[in-house]
């Protein structure tokens, strides 16, 4: 259902537009990794992903479930909520995982929350937490980078700045992009890991923050 409606709402929002390298596919059973930067940007990536036939498993805040309506349907969809801080936290490696091993596509967050900023500009992913790499290395699940951009011109700064820029939306229907990058398999140790699956995430975002501004871009081969 987050699917479909991501489909349906978000070109009423923004003029979306996807690419990806070539020969990248996110096949059953992989992980897609994606930038996050804003309250929309979840809309983008099941909107892009919904359009190239991909339904995947998110990993969200588990707060989310206590939101009315999106709780249940969250919960209905078989979605798995993170407690973050908590001795609850490695639960949700777990049910990823099992995920994994039914051929469900699982998407993550490397970063692990929204960054703190009030502007509503593009800027490269903050670094990534550990679950990502430990996901990776524990189920030998191919990792699908995914850059998206332009969710900040959506929803960005203040409760009040999100919910003006929510509504004129519509209006000024900013450019949106996401950026589906060749799968890769990190290796090294837990911190190499995390940062070869930065990186490949940091290049799909610079992939898809170009193409809202219209510049030129060469993809990878």
């Amino acid at each position: 259902m987050l699917s479909r409606l991501a489909g349906v709402l978000v070109p009423c929002a923004g003029r979306l537009s996807v690419s990806a390298d070539p020969g990248a596919e996110v096949a059953p059973g992989s992980i897609v990794a994606a930038n996050h930067t804003s309250l929309a940007d979840p809309a983008l990536v099941l909107a892009a992903l919904h359009g190239l036939g991909v339904r995947p498993t998110v990993m969200a805040a588990a707060g989310l479930w206590r939101v009315p309506v999106l709780g249940r349907v969250l919960e209905e969809g078989g979605h798995i909520p993170v407690h973050r801080r908590s001795r609850r936290a490695a639960d949700s490696l777990d049910l990823a995982a099992d995920a994994l091993a039914e051929g469900r596509v699982v998407l993550i967050y490397g970063e692990g929350g929204i960054p703190d900023r009030t502007d509503a500009g593009e800027a490269a992913p903050e670094a990534f937490r550990s679950g990502l790499a430990r996901l990776a290395e524990r189920t030998g699940a191919p990792v699908v980078p995914l850059g998206q951009a332009g969710a900040r011109r959506i929803t960005s700064g203040s409760v009040a700045k999100q919910l003006a820029g929510l509504a004129t939306a519509p209006l000024r229907r900013p450019r949106l992009h996401v950026h589906v990058g060749t799968p890769i398999r990190p290796t090294g140790d837990l911190a190499a890991r995390t940062a070869h699956a930065h990186a490949a995430v940091t290049a799909a975002w610079r992939t898809a923050a170009a193409r809202i501004d219209g510049l030129p871009v060469t993809l990878a081969a």
